[in-house]
């Protein structure tokens, strides 16, 4: 398979992992031929979707951040032949999440407990 198509088919495939998350999601470039959008997804996401056997990730996460627009969060999704995906995000923005996660379990057990 060559890798354009390689590339078309982990686009749709990563859509399709968020999409059975309960995520609306779609390949960027298969509707109206959004450029620089893999996959058009959650809110405040941008991703970098690679489907390779050899990632340089420091490379596809500078694509990643110079892609992003203003207020997303640069995301890779990658995966390797037989191979789970993977994420990869920049430190800060994953304790950012890590921190928002953490605050409305407590809201929430707070909730639960008054």
């Amino acid at each position: 398979m060559n890798s354009n198509r390689k590339g078309k088919r982990g686009e749709l495939e990563f859509a399709k992992m968020l999409q059975g998350a309960g995520f609306k999601a779609r390949r960027g470039q298969q509707y109206c031929g959004i450029e620089g959008k893999d996959v058009i997804g959650p809110e405040g996401f941008h991703f970098e979707v690679k489907r390779v056997n050899r990632l340089n990730i420091n490379e596809a996460m500078k694509q990643a951040c110079d892609d992003a627009g203003v207020g997303e969060v640069p995301v890779v999704a990658s995966r390797k032949d037989r191979a789970e995906w993977l994420v990869t995000m920049r430190l800060a923005d994953w304790l950012e999440l890590v921190k928002e996660a953490d605050n409305e379990f407590k809201r929430v057990a707070a909730k639960g407990t008054s």
